[in-house]
């Protein structure tokens, strides 16, 4: 093997292609010639010409001069390249290309993929939430439930998390009722709880106080002891 042209190659710089585009340039509209045209263009742009020609383009790709330069420009109509100006320190305007419309577009992309994927999870966490409530009802819920339990997600913003461990704490303390779930959320929420582990160790607190000597939890409530006092409700 020719040594020289060994190390050739191996000096040679590398171009940084973000994987996240070959996955994704189908979905942003891109062909394939158009996405190959592009990447010429930014190794171009990092090897210091950023207006290379439809000629030089030409003579790294398999399309003529005219395609290239029809190619350049549709890439800029379509929204994926821009022409830019500025002034060079001798005072003469130059153009030059740049694929910021391109990576924009590409993280505009995630980034919806990404909120639609955070909806549809939120959406079968809601479904596996009704689904807990009907097993632990034994009945399908009555519209007035249904409708109560969408206001503790979307009015009160509950969790799904923490409105499971509520219907825990109900079902734990024998009152499976709708009232006494939503007595229990309001006392979290009173009580600035947002984490299974905070309702969790604040009924631990509670029961613990349930368990004291009636001398002891008088002296409790003259305390001002926050517990689930109204929890011995109906």
């Amino acid at each position: 093997m020719d040594h020289n042209l060994l190390l050739k190659w191996t000096t040679q710089r590398q171009l940084s292609i973000p994987t996240l585009l070959l996955k994704h340039y189908s979905e942003l509209g891109l062909k394939e010639n158009e996405l190959v045209a592009l990447l010429h263009v930014q190794s171009f742009i990092e090897d210091g010409d950023g207006f290379p020609t439809p000629e030089l383009l030409s003579e790294r790709m398999t399309l003529s001069m005219n395609d290239c330069a029809q190619m350049l420009g549709q890439l800029i109509r379509k929204g994926f390249l821009t022409l830019d100006k500025k002034w060079d320190e001798q005072g003469i305007l130059f153009e030059y290309y740049t694929l910021e419309p391109l990576w924009i577009r590409l993280i505009q992309l995630l980034k919806g993929e990404q909120i639609n994927s955070e909806e549809q999870q939120k959406e079968s966490n809601e479904g596996q939430l009704y689904k807990r409530f009907e097993e632990e009802f034994c009945r399908p819920l009555s519209p007035i439930e249904a409708e109560t339990l969408g206001m503790w997600l979307d009015q009160d913003k509950h969790t799904t998390e923490l409105i499971t461990a509520a219907l825990k704490e109900a079902v734990v303390s024998g009152k499976l009722n709708f009232r006494y779930i939503d007595r229990i959320l309001f006392e979290w929420k009173r009580n600035g709880i947002k984490t299974t582990d905070q309702a969790r160790v604040h009924g631990e607190k509670f029961r613990k106080y349930q368990h004291q000597p009636k001398q002891e939890q008088k002296r409790a409530n003259a305390d001002s002891y926050p517990g689930f006092s109204w929890l011995d409700q109906t």
